[in-house]
Formats: structure tokens, C-alpha cells, sequence
């Protein structure tokens, strides 16, 4: 087979006609009142947007091969990590064959770890390394999920994130993750309004249906520990996040105090093999949740996801639409997938990059057949507008 090699990377960020998912209309659930680690601050409780959490934006990455096809990738960091992939990471990428994702996911950990190692270089990594699986999937003129061995399953069974699990009930999916409205500093009053929530969901869900509560890091041990008790009385399935992500001690010990079968999930927030070893050995979760585009990529989930299935853990990663459903898939140790309810009120069934992605698969009744488009199978918006802020020629562009 005749390889290819890679002629150009480029990143970019949205500027205007839509495409960043983590800015949010006024009114919408995920901007709503939700504990967050900024919560114990009055003045940043009422809304994420209001301490930053859409202050990045998206970034998209293009790769073209030396044939003219294209493949790319989009994640959060924005101009940021537009920089690093221009500047720095463009480098080790440009030249290579398109085949040599190790060597090449290698070069750029290896090179960046004396500023790197989680956080913003990560999410640039993660989008080159799923960049070049949508490349080469369009190369070979196959899905992803068939250059990751194939699928285990016919078709992905979702369980819902949304502020109305009820309504999820509705659409067919497995269960419904809400998240925590109140957090610790808001003391027993609050935690009653987040136990008053769950009882009443549980009231129109019936018992059969799973409810989970996503904490998004906003716990103390102690609190946790409280909320898991008290909500056991409702069934919660499961606590998400609850601790701050490098609390590898907290998240061990809550699991050693939460009710008998309740399950403690965690590491949207995580990073890499090595961050996930931790939350392994320390036996800090019953399920990993890694972000493909935060995490490290399709190449290191691979690596997560060996090193959970040898110690009985699920890895069910957070969202992340078809970046993650390629791979889940693939998984024996990853029975479901999330899917993120992007519609303002949680009340209906829509693609998770809308208006950036075209062609991007929903759920039908709570399941999902993959397509057999090469690559990821989705393609860019034309009418979403893209800003190329830097080139690695040194010049704005």
C-alpha cells in the first residue's frame, strides 16, 4: 500500500455563524445554577460563563496529505492551543507519514512536557492525534472504528446528560445524568434542594431508570460522602467528579464510604495514561470517564482503556459525540456511551457540534448504528467561518 505522508497542519478557531459548544445562549441548562469549584465565590454561582468557562472557544485542526485529503479534529482551547499547534507542534507532524500516529503523539508529548503534561497542551494533542485518524480513516477509505479493530456490537446504547432525565426517559435512553445545582457553601439548604430534585425525578422516572448526579468538582470529601447517602434512599446510580481532579486521596476514600452499590465515577478532567494509572492503582473509580479530546486523544484512550479492562474498569468516556463513538464501539470494557443533551431546555435530540459539524449522528430511541463513512464520518460547516490566527511561517494570518 502506497503511505502518504502529511504536507501541511493547520489550526483554527470559530469566528462567528456559531460552532463553539461552550458558549451557551442565556437561559440554557448548562449555564444555569450548577456547583462548580468557583461556586464557593457568591458572584460566580449563578453561571459558568461568568468565571470563564467559555473563554477558550473551539479549535480545529486540519491535516492534508501530500494527495490534497484532508482530515480534522475539533476540541476546546481556541487560540491558545491554535499557538502550540502552529508553533510548536506543527513540526513533528508535518513531513511524517500518515501512518506513524505513535511516533508521532510520542514526539509531541515528549517535546512539550516541560510546559505541558495536562491541561491546554493535552486538548492540542488530542486534536492533531484525531486529526490524523479522520485522516487516515479517509485514506483508506474506512471508519475509524474498523482501524481500531472493529466493532464489538451492532449498535451504542447512550444514556442521557441533561437537566430533565425524565424527559430522556422519554427519548429512550438508559438513564439520566443531571447536574448538582448546589454545592457546599450552600449548606444544608442546598443540600436539601439537590436531594428535593433527585426525589422527584425518581418520582416521574420510576425506579428502573438510572439517575446520576455530575458534580463537576465542586465537593469536599465530607459533603460527598453526605450526598451519596442521603441520595441512596432515591437510587442514584452514581456520583460523577465530585473532587477536585488531582484529590486522588479524597476520590479513594469516598469510594471506600459511598452506599453499597453505588458506583464512583470519575476523570473528564483527567489526563494521559499516567494521570489514569493513578485513579487505577489508588482504586479511586468503578467507571473512567476520559474526554478523547482532552485526554490525550484516540491513541492514548487506547492505552486508558487497556489499563482499566486489566483491572475490571469501565471507561466510558465523556461525550465528545463521534470522536467517542468510534472508540466505545470498538470496547468490550465500554458497554455505553453519553450522550450530551444540547437543546437549551434538555428537551430534545440534537447533534452535540451543532451548527460546526454536518453529517454528525444522533441517537434514535437512546441507540445509534455507525455509519460506515471513512474517517469520523462528519464534515465541517462551510457556513461556520474559520480564523487561522497564527501560521508556523511566523506571521499572523
Amino acid at each position: 500500500m502506497a503511505q502518504n505522508t502529511i504536507r501541511q497542519v493547520r489550526a483554527y478557531v470559530t469566528r462567528g455563524g456559531g460552532g463553539d459548544y461552550h458558549d451557551q445562549s442565556k437561559g440554557h441548562w448548562i449555564d444555569d445554577h450548577i456547583a462548580t469549584p468557583m461556586a464557593k465565590f457568591p458572584a460566580y454561582r449563578n453561571s459558568r460563563q461568568s468565571f470563564g468557562l467559555n473563554v477558550l472557544g473551539t479549535l480545529v485542526v486540519e491535516i492534508e496529505a501530500d494527495n490534497g485529503v484532508v482530515g480534522f479534529a475539533v476540541t476546546t482551547g481556541g487560540e491558545p492551543a491554535a499557538w502550540i499547534v502552529e508553533r510548536h507542534l506543527s513540526r513533528f507532524v508535518e513531513g511524517a507519514n500518515v501512518a506513524d500516529i505513535e511516533i508521532i503523539w510520542e514526539q509531541m508529548y515528549l517535546s512539550t512536557l516541560f510546559y505541558g503534561r495536562k491541561g491546554l497542551v493535552i486538548n492540542a494533542i488530542s486534536c492533531i492525534d484525531l486529526a490524523l485518524w479522520d485522516l487516515l480513516g479517509k485514506l483508506r477509505q474506512e471508519p475509524v472504528y474498523h482501524l481500531l479493530g472493529g466493532a464489538v456490537r451492532d449498535e451504542l446504547v447512550f444514556y442521557a446528560t441533561g437537566a430533565r432525565p425524565d424527559l430522556a426517559q422519554q427519548m429512550g435512553f438508559i438513564g439520566g445524568k443531571m447536574p448538582l445545582h448546589h454545592g457546599p457553601a450552600e449548606g444544608e439548604e442546598g443540600m436539601g434542594k439537590n436531594l428535593a430534585l433527585l426525589a422527584e425525578m425518581r418520582a416521574r422516572t420510576g425506579d428502573d431508570f438510572w439517575l446520576m448526579y455530575d458534580c463537576w468538582m465542586s465537593l469536599d470529601l465530607n459533603y460527598a460522602i453526605e450526598l451519596t447517602h442521603a441520595a441512596a434512599e432515591h437510587g442514584m446510580k452514581w456520583i460523577e467528579e465530585a473532587l477536585l481532579p488531582d484529590d486522588y486521596w479524597g476520590y479513594a476514600e469516598l469510594r471506600r464510604n459511598v452506599p453499597h452499590g453505588m458506583l464512583v465515577t470519575t476523570g473528564e478532567h483527567e489526563s494521559t495514561r499516567w494521570g489514569f494509572r493513578m485513579l487505577l492503582e489508588m482504586e479511586c473509580a468503578d467507571i473512567l470517564q476520559p474526554d478523547v479530546g482532552w485526554c490525550g486523544g484516540i491513541t492514548e484512550l487506547i492505552k486508558i482503556s487497556a489499563l482499566a479492562d486489566k483491572r475490571g474498569v469501565l471507561v466510558v468516556p465523556h461525550g465528545s459525540s463521534v470522536y467517542s463513538y468510534h472508540f466505545v464501539i470498538t470496547q468490550h470494557n465500554s458497554p455505553y456511551a453519553e450522550f450530551l443533551l444540547m437543546a437549551p431546555g434538555a428537551d430534545e435530540v440534537t447533534p452535540m457540534f451543532a451548527p460546526l459539524l454536518l453529517d454528525e449522528p444522533v441517537p434514535i430511541n437512546g441507540c445509534m448504528k455507525l455509519p460506515d463513512s471513512s474517517g469520523f464520518g462528519v464534515r465541517l460547516n462551510p457556513e461556520c467561518l474559520l480564523h487561522r490566527p497564527y501560521n508556523h511561517d511566523g506571521e499572523g494570518a
